[in-house]
C-alpha cells in the first residue's frame, strides 16, 4: 500500500495561536513539506483545486512543477483537477510537462469537485454538471492514447487529427477518477477502469464497501484485470507524538474548517463529542499516535477490501507550519513501517 499526503494549500491561521501567513510564505512552507515528505519515504502528493480566498491551490500544476524541482522519488498528482471546468486538452499538456520535469513522477485525479465557484468563474452552467464531466474526461482519455485526436463533443470545438504535445515520459499517463458517493461515478470508474480516488471526510468508513464492489464488479464486466483496478483513498488525518497531542493539535482548525464550510451548506456546528466519534475505531478521521493511525489505515484497508492508496489530508484543518511538519516526519519515519510490517 502506498501512502501519501494531499494539500489544498490553505491559507487559514489555526484558531489557537496561530500566525496569519502570507500568501508567499504559504507556498515557501508547502515546497518544504513536498520536499520532507519525499525525504521520509512517502509515496505521494497531491495539490488540490480551489478558486476560493482561503486556499492557494488553483493552479495544482505549477505547484507540482516546483515541487518536482526540489523532489526525487515522491509521485506528484492534483488532488483533484475540476475537469468540468478545465479544457481536457491543456489539462493534460500540463501534466505531460510535469511528467518531463520531474522524470516521469506525474498522475492527474479528475473529478468534479466539491465546491461551485469554478462554474461561473470559467463561464459554464451548472445545469451541464454532469455532461461536462462526461464528455471532458472522454476526451482527456482520447488524447492520453493518442497524439492526433478526432474527436467531437458539444461543450468544445471539435478536433479534426490535430496534434496534442508534448507527449508524456510514461508510457501511459495515470490518471485516477476521483469520487465521492455517487454510485454512478464508481460504475463509470470500473467501466474504464481507471483507478478510484474516494473522498472519505466523515462518517464510517465501511458503508463505502458496496460502492467499491459496485466500482470492481463493473470493471470485471467490462474486462479489466483486477490489479488495474486500483483504490486510493483520501482521508483527513494528523499524526503526533500521543492520541491525545494529535486531538487537541488538530481539533481547533478542523472544527473552524467544518464550521466555515458548515455556514454556507446549511450543517450543524462540529463539536468535540462528534469529533472524537469519528476519531475512534471504526471513524473516518485518522488522528493519532504512530501506532493508533497505523491502525486505522489497517482497518480502513480491511473494511474495503484492500485499498492501494491512502492520502491523508491534514492542511485543511488549519494546522501551524511545525505541526505540519512534525505530522509528515512521524507519518513517514514510524507510519509507513509500522503499516508495511502488516
Amino acid at each position: 500500500m502506498q501512502i501519501g499526503i494531499d494539500s489544498f494549500v490553505a491559507l487559514t491561521p489555526n484558531p489557537v495561536g496561530g500566525v496569519a501567513l502570507s500568501p508567499v510564505e504559504r507556498m515557501s512552507n508547502l515546497l518544504d513539506e513536498v520536499e520532507l515528505a519525499d525525504q521520509v519515504g512517502l509515496d505521494a502528493f497531491g495539490i488540490g483545486e480551489h478558486h476560493r480566498p482561503e486556499y492557494l491551490d488553483s493552479a495544482p500544476h505549477m505547484i507540482l512543477a516546483a515541487a518536482a524541482m526540489r523532489t526525487r522519488h515522491i509521485r506528484l498528482n492534483s488532488a483533484v483537477t475540476v475537469l468540468s471546468a478545465a479544457d481536457p486538452v491543456r489539462v493534460f499538456q500540463n501534466f505531460a510537462t510535469l511528467d518531463l520535469l520531474s522524470k516521469g513522477r506525474a498522475e492527474i485525479v479528475v473529478g468534479r469537485g466539491s465546491f461551485i465557484e469554478s462554474f461561473p468563474l470559467f463561464g459554464l452552467k451548472l445545469d451541464d454538471y454532469d455532461s461536462l464531466f462526461a464528455e471532458k474526461l472522454d476526451l482527456l482519455l482520447n488524447v492520453r492514447e493518442n497524439v492526433h485526436v478526432e474527436w467531437q463533443g458539444k461543450h468544445r470545438a471539435a478536433l479534426t487529427g490535430q496534434g496534442v504535445f508534448p507527449r508524456p515520459l510514461q508510457q501511459q499517463l495515470p490518471i485516477w477518477l476521483g469520487v465521492g458517493g455517487t454510485p454512478q461515478s464508481f460504475a463509470r470508474a470500473g467501466t474504464l477502469g481507471l483507478p478510484l480516488m474516494i473522498a472519505i471526510i466523515g462518517g464510517e468508513p465501511h458503508r463505502f464497501r458496496p460502492l467499491v464492489d459496485l466500482y470492481r464488479e463493473a470493471g470485471r464486466r467490462a474486462g479489466h484485470a483486477r490489479e488495474q483496478l486500483k483504490v486510493g483513498i483520501h482521508a483527513m488525518g494528523f499524526v503526533a507524538a500521543t492520541t491525545q497531542q494529535a486531538a487537541n493539535e488538530f481539533f481547533p482548525g478542523y472544527a473552524h474548517v467544518m464550521n466555515q464550510i458548515g455556514r454556507e451548506r446549511g450543517w450543524p456546528p462540529t463539536t468535540r463529542a462528534q469529533f472524537d466519534a469519528v476519531r475512534g475505531a471504526t471513524g473516518a478521521l485518522l488522528v493519532g499516535s504512530p501506532q493508533e493511525v497505523a491502525d486505522k489505515v489497517a482497518y480502513y484497508n480491511e473494511v474495503l477490501g484492500g485499498i492501494d492508496r491512502l492520502n491523508f489530508q491534514m492542511s485543511a484543518a488549519a494546522l501551524t507550519p511545525s505541526m505540519l511538519m512534525q505530522a509528515i516526519e512521524l507519518l513517514g519515519t514510524q507510519v509507513v513501517p509500522l503499516v508495511r510490517a502488516r
